[in-house]
């Protein structure tokens, strides 16, 4: 089965707005074992929709829409469905219900009239309803072809198809089990990892694939079976994970988790370990990435961003001294703040960053892109620099983050 995808708005376009809601509803279409053929990202205005669902039509079996669906004129997703269904518009008695005791719910009974059109409907129409906005999905089916109206909200997508529309279409098809497999490879350039593991690749069961995902300098290997035997697909990827792991080696730092965060995590707990961080350039993203999946109390107890160089000095108790003779970003600086942080919050591990993100040159006058870390494991501190001139603010901090991760993740690896 094949799924096309439609992002309506014009603030996507501008890009004001990002569009994550493709991303997601392809992940979870291809976790079932439909296939996302196209995306397609298009302006709010009725003539537009119409020629992309014709086009959308013609090259899969299931279109899914975000966007268009709110109460302002500006909207005009529904209209072009009741267009292109020959249907028409009525206001749907089950949904306006649903409305009105969503909005007494949320006290807010005073703008019920002003949203009621959210209850008016196409005809044709299976709904489901909408229990985290106003705006319910609307399904047609029609000479074998399903199209699916969402609103654009990115949390109100994502239970919509996590809760309602992924179950909907395992009940109504008989779809194969889809089996992945994430091989996780540091250091090892994606150029060098293709040519070594070639013959490998060829050799691949055919109902085996094999993509390339490069996140910064890791590369994850994504091995992906379909099948009906969802026992055998599982022994089947298992078998092929091996045969990797003893061409690539010790540069395989995981053979299951996707997300290097997940990845730390699971030696973290394994080694009982706890963990810190003092960050300067990346501004707390650090700890943000390691923090952002659930469990993360069992292992890091706490972080700082000294930012300013006068509070590196007096919070975090760096030496004065050697600030002045190696300048704040500086190895030795970077070394002082994780063996500081590991004391402050008393850990197994401490990271620190010391750098500069941009876009003018630091206080001290090291050039854009300058960055120094330091791992801390025990007693025994790792140092490290990087100079990423060609990034920009954002991406910087980005990189810098699941860098130290990956290299934590690596050190951790190595002591297995």
């Amino acid at each position: 089965m094949k799924a096309a995808l439609i992002t309506i708005g014009d603030e996507i376009l501008s890009g004001n707005t990002v569009d994550t809601n493709s991303t997601f509803i392809a992940e979870q279409l291809k976790n079932i074992g439909i296939k996302t053929v196209q995306i397609f990202t298009i302006s709010d205005e009725i003539e537009i929709i119409k020629k992309t669902l014709e086009l959308a039509f013609e090259m899969s079996d299931l279109v899914i829409t975000t966007g268009g669906l709110g109460p302002t004129k500006d909207d005009k997703t529904k209209t072009a469905f009741k267009e292109y269904f020959n249907d028409e518009l009525v206001l749907d008695a089950t949904t306006f219900e649903h409305l009105t005791q969503l909005f007494i719910k949320r006290k807010r009974e005073h703008l019920l009239e002003i949203n009621k059109d959210q209850a008016v409907v196409l005809s044709k129409a299976f709904i489901f309803q909408n229990f985290n906005g106003t705006a319910p999905c609307q399904m047609v089916e029609e000479n074998g072809k399903i199209a699916i109206c969402l609103p654009g909200v990115p949390y109100e997508v994502k239970p919509f198809i996590k809760n309602q529309i992924v179950p909907f279409l395992q009940t109504k098809f008989q779809l194969p089990f889809i089996e992945s497999r994430i091989i996780s490879v540091v250091n090892y350039p994606e150029s060098l990892l293709a040519n070594d593991i070639e013959n490998w690749e060829l050799n691949l069961p055919k109902h085996i694939s094999l993509s390339y995902l490069p996140v910064g300098n890791r590369v994850k290997l994504r091995l992906t079976a379909s099948g009906e035997n969802q026992e055998k697909l599982l022994k089947d990827l298992e078998t092929e994970v091996q045969k990797a792991v003893s061409i690539i080696g010790d540069r395989v730092i995981a053979t299951n988790e996707d997300k290097i965060e997940q990845i730390l995590q699971n030696l973290l707990i394994e080694k009982k370990l706890s963990i810190s961080t003092a960050e300067s350039c990346t501004g707390g993203e650090l700890a943000r990435l390691i923090t952002s999946i659930p469990g993360v109390s069992r292992y890091f107890l706490g972080g700082i961003i000294p930012y300013e160089t006068e509070k590196k000095i007096h919070i975090l108790g760096i030496n004065k001294n050697l600030v002045e003779k190696f300048t704040v970003v500086s190895e030795e600086v970077a070394a002082e703040m994780a063996e500081k942080c590991q004391e402050l919050f008393k850990t197994d591990i401490a990271l620190s960053t010391t750098g500069v993100a941009g876009p003018n040159k630091g206080e001290d006058g090291k050039d854009v892109g300058t960055v120094f870390y330091s791992i801390r494991i025990n007693n025994k501190t790792e140092n490290f620099k990087l100079f990423l001139p060609h990034l920009d603010r954002e991406d910087f901090v980005k990189f810098v983050s699941q860098k130290v991760v990956q290299e934590l993740v690596t050190l951790l690896v190595k002591e297995k």
